[in-house]
């Protein structure tokens, strides 16, 4: 079952529940696959690849991080509490990521394979690590490992 088929069970189940906020989250999410479907020249009743409905969870996980800190700013926390709970509704969608002792054992790995031994090489080496990663770890935590490694 695809993500996109998954989050429409996740809005029936929520209804069945009465879960207000997982409802909202879930419709937001179902609406957001259909504009990316639309924003890509596709029909609306296509199916996004679990790649690319993962792409749209991770920007609404940005947006929700960047409304919170924006209201956290503008001392709004009842905003800030509501955003607090869609984000993690939102994160428990998204696939479990690497930790930093995971990210440094690849990293270590690659950096002797690509041959990096100076920060000149960094960007390209912090390019091949992310396309190793495929949206499997956080890039400021790939970021923190390889300025580590380049001390």
């Amino acid at each position: 079952m695809s993500i996109q088929q998954e989050m429409r069970n996740k809005v029936k189940e929520a209804m069945l529940a009465r879960d207000a906020l997982k409802l909202l989250v879930t419709r937001g999410l179902v609406s957001a696959f259909t504009n990316e479907l639309v924003a890509t020249s596709r029909m609306p009743q296509e199916e996004l690849t679990d790649d690319e409905a993962i792409a749209v969870i991770k920007r609404a996980v940005k947006q929700r991080k960047d409304s919170i800190d924006q209201f956290t700013k503008g001392n709004r926390l009842d905003l800030v509490a509501n955003e607090a709970a869609e984000l993690k509704i939102l994160e428990s969608f998204l696939p479990q990521m690497m930790s930093r002792e995971e990210i440094k054992k690849v990293a270590v790995a690659k950096k002797e394979e690509l041959n990096v031994t100076d920060k000149a090489g960094m960007g390209k080496f912090m390019g091949a690590l992310m396309k190793e990663f495929k949206g499997m770890a956080n890039g400021d935590d790939v970021k923190a490992v390889v300025e580590e490694l380049f001390k």
